[in-house]
């Protein structure tokens, strides 16, 4: 893999490999590794044009059109894998520069802004449940308000002769592209795709008559980056991420909590359920276990806390979560 020299000298020590298209970058580059062709010791980053079989949570999959960035960087790492990591990179990615100039118009105009979804997503949830996206029963779509999802979030430990050797983290973010959900694409999850070129649209909207952008006093148009520079934004915040996860972890080694009261801070301030009332669908033995309340924060452990009726806090460490309230 012949280094990017395009990069940044902040990412001096990643090589970088791009091809047309990947069945799925995150297992192209762990079979890489765990075949010992790519040294551990060292960050590596595969991008693809497209994806013919793209992975999400719980093997779910990924719709890849051309157009967006599917991308994949390993990073050796010293400390156990957890799922507090994809938080963790959530706040990463939300403090890239195209985000932070988005959610500035969106807040200016009293729209809500991209936020971190509990446990592995960027978007956002606004108003009322939306006129398109994939649908299941009548009931179910008077009940839940759908997520607009911008990105995704993959993590999975690689292990090479029974030794933990790094991470790798799959990130797709929908740029100009914006797959069309059906039923069976969307797996049953309540959200619909949106994309950067989405949000800008619904910030600055285009007069059909002119194919114009409507001059506001309000915003200006943000110009979206280009894919090799949001390679670029994505790669220095994945590995951003890892420092800020090892750090995490050795407050807990330490007994400390400064790493930790800032990352929670951070996390606070982009966390896209606190206050929203969610019902909760957890697996129990074979049968579905449906809890309800209000998203209140995690723990230092990444868990989701939810405030039940009776005023109980629950902390929930996996379950599919449906939005069912927005005061």
């Amino acid at each position: 893999m012949p280094p990017l020299t395009s990069l940044s000298p902040y990412l001096s020590g990643l090589t970088h490999r791009h091809v047309v298209s990947s069945a799925s970058t995150n297992s192209e580059l762990i079979e890489a590794i765990q075949a010992q062709m790519l040294d551990t010791d060292t960050a590596h980053l595969l991008t693809a044009e497209t994806q013919t079989a793209g992975r999400g949570q719980r093997g779910r999959s990924w719709q890849s059109p051309p157009g967006n960035v599917y991308l994949s960087l390993y990073h050796p790492i010293k400390v156990p894998v957890s799922g507090l990591l994809s938080l963790v990179i959530g706040v990463e990615l939300a403090k890239m520069p195209i985000i932070q100039t988005l959610n500035e118009q969106l807040l200016r105009q009293s729209l809500t802004p991209i936020g971190v979804k509990w446990a592995n997503d960027l978007g956002f949830y606004r108003g009322h449940q939306p006129s398109k996206g994939p649908k299941k029963s009548h009931e179910l779509d008077k009940q839940v308000i759908y997520f607009n999802k911008l990105a995704g979030i993959l993590i999975e430990p690689v292990w090479q002769l029974g030794k933990l050797v790094g991470v790798v983290m799959g990130v797709g973010l929908n740029v100009q592209a914006t797959p069309a959900l059906t039923m069976q694409t969307s797996e049953g999850m309540s959200y619909q795709a949106i994309s950067l070129q989405d949000i800008e649209e619904m910030i600055n909207p285009i007069d059909a008559s002119t194919s114009a952008k409507l001059p506001t006093q309000e915003t200006s148009s943000a110009t979206l980056p280009s894919l090799q520079e949001l390679y670029q934004q994505i790669s220095q915040a994945l590995m951003a991420a890892v420092a800020c996860f090892e750090q995490l972890a050795n407050d807990k080694i330490k007994a400390q909590t400064h790493y930790t009261d800032v990352f929670m801070q951070k996390f606070m301030a982009l966390d896209a359920l606190t206050g929203l009332r969610l019902r909760v669908t957890q697996n129990h033995n074979g049968s579905p276990h449906i809890i309800t309340g209000y998203a209140c924060g995690i723990d230092t452990h990444g868990c989701l806390q939810l405030r039940q009726d009776n005023g109980k806090i629950s902390a929930l460490f996996t379950g599919r979560i449906d939005v069912i309230g927005i005061d």
